[in-house]
């Protein structure tokens, strides 16, 4: 169970989901957020606007009545109480001596105020709103003089309460709670909603691959939901393909292999019991069985080896016993080994170097790609043909070309040529001898070297086999 949970929340449909919901839930907070932070901003604006026009109307009256020197009027005294209730605030006018000339909280009175704000008013300064705890607070001058000719002759100190504010602050910020979390669960719903939808496509995709790792190769990836899971089908049906394709050789081989032993085994068994069944032959004719049977037994040895070869030369994990060697004198020593069989079937056989090689190699596995080339082009070719070996280099590969004058390989022929038990001619190979494993193990052993090998064939002209392989070694 709680293997299971564990998957889940390490899923990516359980990724996608948590994303969702976190990208609407806080984008809702954020803008509750930033809507709270507007209103606010804007009704402190508002409210210091509408003190500020009240004040500036009560300093017009006050500047006419010379109140700031005669405060005695009781029409501007209920103005003032009046604007000061009408803000749940408070009024204090200060002359220009910096006294306290009325305060409707009657709190002040006769007294003497020299504050920042006061001073910068008296200046002529701007001076906006300032918040003071639940309050907020701003100074109006009085103007007082002709048109051409005003003065600064006091300064209103005016403090209005911000209680409304946020009380209606408040109020937004409940039902903003209220729809963020109606935002937040419908954010979750269409998050599993979503997440579900995104990873369907996914979910199907290894629906198919379950059933591949049972065994089933049938049908091909087809989901289209999308161009990037139609990119990863397509992908993955190519893949499938050669994987048919690998099952089909595999099981090709199996049989070939099966039929490459059984054939030597078969033939042992018929020379065997034709022994028994007579049993007073002649020393002759056991003599003649039992060579027969050496010669099968060889076969199947040979057989066996070539299998054991190509099986080193297929594993990864093989490393080779790479060594700085001279490619003139290493195929020299391969020629040399096979010139007897050339002499012996009336073969011409030319090494043409065209200049002086040394390359990192592995002489043994590599030896064993030219020989296979070589006497392939010898055992396939015409009586009083030839066979022409060359060497050249450029600064990053050397090239062995092996022609031959032979019977050529068809065009339908040269992309089986190098897999396993393939033969072009079998009738003909089975004259000439071989297990069908040479040009298998000589392309393994080209490619372990990094390298590349090309054919070029015309039936009854002959045959070229190109090799291509890195002076430089590289892991």
């Amino acid at each position: 169970m709680f293997k299971t949970k564990g998957k889940f929340f390490r899923s990516m449909n359980f990724r996608i989901m948590v994303l969702l919901f976190l990208f609407g839930f806080l984008s809702a907070v954020l803008m509750a957020e930033i809507f709270l932070v507007s209103y606010e901003k804007q009704a402190m604006v508002q409210l210091s606007n509408d003190v500020k026009n009240q004040c500036q109307i009560l300093g017009n009256q006050i500047s006419s009545a010379d109140f700031l020197h005669n405060p005695h009027n009781e029409s501007l005294e209920n103005d003032l109480a009046q604007v000061a209730t009408l803000y749940d605030g408070r009024i204090i006018l200060i002359d220009e001596d910096f006294n306290i000339v009325k305060d409707t909280y009657a709190l002040e009175e006769e007294k003497t105020m020299v504050s920042e704000e006061v001073v910068k008013c008296f200046k002529g300064e701007a001076s906006g709103y300032y918040a003071s705890g639940r309050f907020v607070e701003l100074t109006v001058p009085i103007m007082a003089g002709s048109e051409t000719e005003k003065k600064i002759a006091g300064v209103i100190l005016v403090s209005a309460s911000t209680d409304s504010i946020y009380a209606k602050l408040s109020g937004f910020r409940r039902s903003s709670e209220i729809w963020v979390s109606v935002i937040a669960i419908c954010s979750l719903a269409f998050s599993i909603l979503l997440s579900n939808w995104l990873v369907r496509p996914l979910k199907h995709m290894n629906q198919y691959i379950g059933d591949l790792a049972e065994g089933s190769l049938d049908g091909d990836l087809d989901i289209h939901d999308c161009t990037e899971t139609e990119n990863i089908s397509n992908t993955f049906n190519i893949m499938l393909a050669r994987l048919r394709l690998v099952e089909e050789s595999r099981q090709e081989f199996v049989a070939n292999v099966s039929h490459e032993l059984k054939t030597p085994l078969t033939s042992m068994k018929v020379l065997a019991d034709s022994l028994l069944m007579q049993g007073d032959a002649p020393v002759e004719l056991y003599k003649e069985f039992m060579q027969d049977i050496a010669n099968e037994i060889d076969r199947e040895s040979s057989v066996i080896s070539d299998l054991l070869t190509l099986v080193k030369m297929d594993r990864k994990s093989t490393e080779l016993n790479v060594a700085s060697t001279d490619i003139n004198d290493f195929i020299e020593q391969i020629l040399k080994r096979l010139r007897p069989i050339a002499e012996k079937a009336n073969i011409e056989l030319v090494f043409e170097s065209n200049r002086s090689v040394t390359a990192e190699i592995d002489a043994t596995k590599l030896s064993l790609a030219f020989s296979n080339l070589v006497e392939n082009a010898i055992k396939y070719n015409r009586e009083n043909g030839w066979v022409r070996v060359s060497l050249d280099a450029d600064h990053k590969f050397f090239y062995v070309k092996v022609s031959d004058s032979g019977i050529g390989i068809p065009q339908e022929s040269i992309d089986y040529i190098f897999e396993r038990f393939y033969r072009v001619d079998k009738s003909h190979s089975r004259e000439i001898g071989g297990t069908g494993l040479g040009l298998a193990i000589t392309r393994s052993a080209v490619v372990a070297h990094r390298g590349a090998i090309k054919v070029q064939s015309t039936v009854d002209e002959g045959t070229t086999f190109i090799v291509r392989i890195p002076l430089r070694y590289i892991v």
